[in-house]
């Protein structure tokens, strides 16, 4: 017997990695050291910093894999994988340096995977970071045919004092929310039931929808880096920042404030987008569940004061990116208050 028999094949995973190469070196910033292939990847502190924080951040896809998949199409979830990284990071200020994948398969397919690696390289493309290196890993046996795994890891830099905490939030500072791009990479095992409870397919599409409820939802998540360091870097003050993934508002706002303070938000105060309403209609989701699971059209939220509130709104809207004045921060037990309140 050999190692090909047992079903891993070496020299195709040989032939991948030289099938990416040139897609992963498109992605290297200038202080990135060595090549592709290594055990480790190397990359310099860039100039300029004086007391560097170095700040990481790791998390998959989920279940909208299982959609992918299903529909053979791979070039999107990369992008997911990497938004779900460089987003959480930059919630503390950081720009995101470099990144790295860990791709686990069944049985590698070249052309699939490196569709998957393509989502990736442009993941890292809009978030200005490097894609240093990763693993893939071939594992027959544990994954069923033509299924894969993904998992991001990313480490960003930022001024120790222009670190974004929790200690610049004040009571009446003004949540300004940035539209999401759709779903997003959360609540997919909640959407894939109600289509397969409800007997519909992914090509269905509702009336409500401009296409398929496989194109909507396999619309990858947004990335808000280049947008939000920018504005940083205008001079616009951001008081706190958080990325609106599992558990919508209501669990990830809270977590950049300090203790003693909430945040009042008015959940009219910005369009829902069709595809929640589809999900709540379609799958009979309390009010409550759906702001429990799905960020509702709100993908990242900014905590800016008073003074500040109208120019970080036209500032986001000159560049072609919806921004919705959605609450305050007020004195609390450090939860979220939605108004009206949830039925």
């Amino acid at each position: 017997m050999d190692y090909r028999e047992a079903g891993v094949d070496v020299e195709a995973g040989r032939a991948f990695v030289e099938k990416i190469r040139a897609l992963v070196g498109s992605t290297h910033r200038p202080e990135v050291l060595g090549n592709l292939g290594g055990f480790s990847g190397y990359f310099e502190m860039p100039a300029g910093y004086k007391q560097p924080v170095l700040v990481s951040g790791t998390d998959g896809v989920g279940t909208k894999l299982k959609l992918a998949m299903q529909l053979e199409r791979h070039d999107t979830v990369g992008i997911d994988l990497v938004a779900m990284c460089v987003n959480d990071v930059l919630t503390s200020g950081a720009q995101p340096l470099f990144f790295l994948d860990y791709l686990a398969t069944g049985k590698l397919d070249g052309e699939q995977l490196a569709e998957v690696v393509k989502g990736i390289t442009d993941g890292c493309k809009q978030a200005g970071c490097t894609l240093l290196g990763g693993e893939t890993a071939e594992m027959p046996g544990f994954y069923n045919a033509g299924e894969y795994d993904l998992a991001g890891f990313c480490v960003g830099v930022v001024e120790k004092r222009e670190i974004c905490s929790s200690e610049k939030v004040r009571v009446s500072d003004v949540a300004i929310g940035l539209a999401s791009a759709g779903v997003h990479s959360n609540g997919f095992s909640l959407v894939r039931k109600i289509v397969r409870d409800r007997g519909l397919n992914w090509n269905h599409q509702p009336p409500a929808l401009e296409a398929s409820l496989g194109e909507v939802l396999l619309a990858p998540t947004k990335i808000y880096v280049k947008p939000i360091l920018e504005a940083l870097s205008s001079g616009i003050e951001i008081h706190g920042m958080a990325h609106i993934t599992g558990g919508g508002l209501p669990e990830n706002l809270p977590r950049c404030l300090p203790e003693g303070m909430s945040v009042r938000i008015d959940r009219n105060s910005w369009p829902i987008l069709p595809i929640f309403d589809w999900i709540a209609q379609a799958g009979e989701v309390s009010l409550a569940d759906m702001f429990n699971t799905f960020n509702m059209g709100i993908g990242f939220v900014l905590l800016v004061s008073e003074s500040w509130a109208d120019r970080t709104l036209e500032w986001f809207e000159s560049r072609q990116i919806s921004a919705y004045r959605i609450g305050e921060v007020v004195a609390g037990d450090g939860g979220l208050i939605l108004t009206p309140e949830l039925s």
